[in-house]
């Protein structure tokens, strides 16, 4: 047929063309599989559910959603996982459908539109769609048509919770990291620390590192106590942790260490100056048990009145005080002697007995209560002269 182009039997001509080749079956039909603009590479956060949309049409026909009556489905869905394997999602053949677990058609068959529906969501569910349609073409021939569709399906995960902790010991002037992970999140979080009230603040880089989740705090004070929060989040999610912290101004166990050094050195010295004051006494107790020759005499005794014995035949015998010769009442300590006094200097002169100037005295060692003369000159004795006495009664 041939057409002139812009006349009105033409354009009438064409028309009717056209509904024909629509409501008979095409002869030698090709099968298309349509997915909306922008579509191909679909979203969804784990746990939710998406819908893959796929519908098909035969070419030459305007798009329709209801099959005709001769048209035969074979329709299959296929996950396609690492190493090029394939895992069949869902079937429809010969008008039974069989799907796994989550995975089912958005509209009931007979239809031509063939999108599919995934529920409750895993990450594992990431990965290319294959959509594959076989479909009998024409009434009363053997004419099978196939096309197939490819549709990308990544499932985010939002960020678990994180775990919050500190690097270092919080004191006046030392510096602490503050570290924040969260141990499952698609894609990769990012973190962010800030300071809750009443201290509002929010830290930037350089003190924050968003991708590992650190945040450097130096030359810590009293005022930068409290409560630190790090929010995890990426494009479908967060959540968050906190520490707590406070900054001490003592020196933990170093101060306990301190103080334990200095009660040892304590002791230590006190033991010391125990020692040498216990040595020192004794030094000091050793010279004054030895006797000393050159000791000072005790004062003189008064002489007692009675204690001198004359001789009744006018002759002057020795006179011995037996007081001063006894020892004193108290106790002597070991090795020391208390000396006698002289007796000389207890003997008054006597009026009564003439002297002669010529006459040389003779030494006469008086020995009382049997002590020896070596004795009683370390005790400080003196020699006593007494003049000798003739027959006669006169003084030699």
């Amino acid at each position: 047929m041939v057409s002139l182009p812009g006349s009105p039997a033409t354009s009438l001509l064409r028309f009717l063309f056209l509904g024909l080749t629509t409501l008979a079956p095409p002869s030698r039909a090709q099968l298309e599989l349509h997915v909306p603009p922008g579509l191909t590479k679909l979203q969804a956060v784990e746990g939710a559910e998406v819908v893959l949309p796929v519908w098909y049409t035969l070419q030459g026909e305007v798009s329709s959603t209801k099959p005709k009556p001769w048209e035969v489905l074979t329709l299959m869905w296929f996950l396609e996982e690492e190493k090029g394997l394939m895992e069949q999602v869902l079937s429809h053949i010969s008008g039974v459908t069989s799907s796994k677990t989550g995975a089912s058609l958005v509209y009931s068959m007979p239809s031509r539109n063939v999108s599919l529906r995934l529920q409750g969501l895993k990450e594992k569910d990431s990965g290319p769609y294959l959509c594959s349609v076989n479909v009998q073409a024409s009434q009363g021939k053997e004419s099978r048509v196939h096309s197939s569709r490819t549709l990308e399906l990544n499932v985010l995960v939002p960020p678990a919770p994180p775990s919050c902790h500190l690097r270092g010991v919080p004191r006046v002037g030392t510096n602490v990291t503050l570290g924040c992970q969260s141990p499952r999140s698609k894609p990769a979080a990012q973190y962010q620390w800030v300071r809750s009230p009443p201290s509002s603040q929010v830290f930037f880089a350089p003190a924050l590192d968003a991708i590992r989740g650190s945040l450097s705090l130096k030359n810590l004070s009293i005022s930068m106590s409290g409560v630190y929060i790090c929010k995890a989040h990426n494009e479908v999610g967060s959540a968050q942790c906190n520490v707590t912290l406070e900054v001490s101004t003592g020196h933990g166990a170093t101060v306990v260490a301190g103080a334990v050094v200095g009660t040892l050195v304590g002791l230590g010295l006190l033991a010391v100056l125990v020692i040498l004051y216990h040595r020192r006494a004794k030094a000091l107790e050793e010279p004054a048990n030895d006797i000393k020759e050159d000791a000072i005499a005790p004062r003189t005794l008064p002489w007692p009145k009675g204690s001198d014995t004359i001789s009744k035949n006018g002759t002057l015998s020795s006179v011995t005080s037996a007081r001063a010769l006894r020892l004193p009442r108290g106790t002597p300590r070991p090795g020391a002697l208390t000396p006698t006094p002289s007796l000389s200097s207890q003997v008054p002169p006597s009026p009564g007995l003439p002297r002669t100037d010529g006459a040389h005295p003779q030494p006469i060692s008086h020995n009382p209560a049997g002590v020896s003369s070596s004795a009683l000159s370390r005790m400080g004795a003196v020699p006593v002269m007494v003049p000798a006495q003739s027959q006669a009664g006169s003084l030699v």
